[in-house]
């Protein structure tokens, strides 16, 4: 029952540490990202070996294998969420009256604020552009919510900004 239980944890281990290396190298934290590729492959090797060999006697190893990946998986976005690595670029589409309240708001919570002149169907518009921490997403958003009225959020990702306001790398 052990040997379950040690390939389940250690497979739940070595894929949220795949999870977690993977969102680093994308973000351009090569180093980080190869120390921790180091102990998922070292974690992996050993537990090929404790699951292949005899696993034609005993074909649980491979399920217990097979759960510990799916749960790694979970574990791993779970981890990923909570670490919140990276940036993010909000854009705002608001109207303009509105847009000038908004952008007000938001430099009082040091978020840095680009705007820009636009055209909507019937008026005129505000794009507002936010580069901020994906940790701040959360509070910037409800900020957003709670004081810009008729407006579209977009999200994306972003994996540099270098200068302006508000982000400190």
């Amino acid at each position: 029952m052990f040997i379950y239980i040690m390939i389940f944890v250690a497979k739940i281990v070595e894929v949220a540490l795949m999870t977690i290396r993977t969102v680093l190298i994308t973000r351009g934290e090569k180093v980080y990202g190869s120390i921790i590729g180091f102990f998922e492959i070292s974690i992996w090797l050993y537990l090929i070996n404790k699951v292949l060999v005899g696993i034609s006697e005993d074909p649980i190893r491979m399920v217990t294998y097979a759960l510990g990946y799916a749960c790694g998986n979970y574990v791993g976005c779970i981890m990923e969420e909570k670490l919140a690595l990276g940036l993010l670029t909000i854009s705002v589409i608001i109207p303009e009256m509105e847009g000038e309240e908004l952008i007000e708001i938001l430099r009082k919570e040091n978020v840095g604020v680009t705007k820009v002149k636009a055209e909507g169907i019937n008026k005129d518009k505000s794009l507002l552009l936010l580069h901020i921490k994906r940790k701040r997403k959360n509070e910037v958003i409800k900020l957003i919510e709670e004081n810009g009225r008729n407006c579209v959020i977009s999200i994306s990702d972003t994996k540099t900004v270098m200068g302006g306001y508000g982000i400190k790398k």
